[in-house]
């Protein structure tokens, strides 16, 4: 496989791209300059990769770099992810999220690549009262990054059924493993927090309820959906992945605790759930298992020992201090 990777350097997408990588893959990466060191630096693979800075919406440098690479697989993980930050600031989210979407797009579409595996979101779905969420749940966000998730699902899969682009999308569960960076979300601050002797300090009451899905867990799911798409039967669908087992947010912070090496209680600062955040989500994967043949491995307690772990071995990315 000659794969391009959005979004690399980042969380998801540096074990992605490691993953690929391991198979003998040859693996461009498109992403903004950010910190140091980036994702890819801290996977060991950065002499490994094809790493290319450069702004997703610039059509002309994507294009260049599809056809100069011979890009037959693209992964698109890039994405403005923070849901705080898109509350507060959403029109750059809509940039990145979607524009950066349709840009790949076409630009994969004027190339000839083969399969485009697109990352939407389980946010996509929105608040519902029927759950799990099938892929056959409507699409009914209300907050800006969701909408831009949903905007991104609808328009990858309007390249299939337009254009015969061999393009799937995926909603996946809440991500979690070591290399997340961005501590305002729950899981890799609770467990930093943990690691230095800090008392989690959590933005809710611990009962809003979300489906946890270990990041290695994920990139299987993105190379199980690419295999599907080469054998040319799931072009346009969309594809859930997580355990479909909602876990209160109570009930993560205290396996954190329970498993990190200090003896700390979290402080819950919130009622109920934080304002533009959906209350309940949880996934039902039977259509990727059912389909391509792909489940879940690691669970919720053996994910976070592995995420302890990871962020035991690499204090250089823990924060000092942070909040939820």
């Amino acid at each position: 496989m000659r794969a391009l990777v959005t979004g690399a350097r980042g969380f998801a997408g540096s074990w992605l791209a490691s993953a690929l990588v391991e198979s003998g893959s040859e693996v461009t990466s498109i992403d903004r300059e950010g910190g140091s060191p980036t994702g890819l630096e801290l996977q060991g693979i950065a002499g490994d990769v094809n790493d290319v800075v450069a702004d997703l919406r610039d059509y002309g440098t994507l294009l260049d770099l599809l056809r100069s690479n011979q890009i037959d697989s693209v992964f698109h993980l890039a994405a403005q992810a923070i849901v705080g930050d898109a509350n507060a600031s959403p029109i750059p989210t809509f940039q990145t999220n979607i524009e950066g979407t349709w840009v790949l797009l076409e630009a994969s579409r004027e190339a000839g690549v083969e399969r485009v595996v697109v990352a939407s979101s389980d946010k996509a779905y929105g608040p519902h009262e029927e759950l799990p969420y099938t892929e056959d749940s409507a699409l009914q966000p209300v907050f800006p990054y969701d909408v831009s998730k949903a905007a991104t699902d609808l328009i990858a899969r309007s390249y299939w059924h337009t254009f015969g682009l061999p393009v799937a999308v995926t909603r996946f569960a809440n991500l979690y493993g070591g290399g997340d960076r961005n501590f305002s979300r729950l899981i890799p601050e609770t467990v930093t927090a943990v690691l230095d002797g800090r008392r989690p300090v959590i933005r809710s009451d611990g009962s809003p309820e979300r489906d946890f899905l270990y990041v290695e867990d994920a990139a299987s799911a993105y190379l199980a959906v690419a295999d599907g798409l080469a054998s040319g039967e799931i072009g346009g669908e969309a594809f859930n992945a997580g355990w479909g087992r909602p876990h209160p947010v109570r009930e993560v912070i205290e396996l954190i605790c329970e498993l990190g090496p200090s003896d700390v209680e979290p402080e819950y600062r919130g009622t109920g759930n934080p304002g533009g955040e959906i209350d309940r989500q949880y996934l039902d994967s039977t259509k990727i298992r059912e389909r391509i043949g792909w489940e879940p491995k690691v669970d919720l307690r053996d994910g976070l020992q592995r995420t302890l772990e990871w962020y035991s071995a690499h204090p250089e990315v823990r924060p000092v201090a942070a909040s939820l």
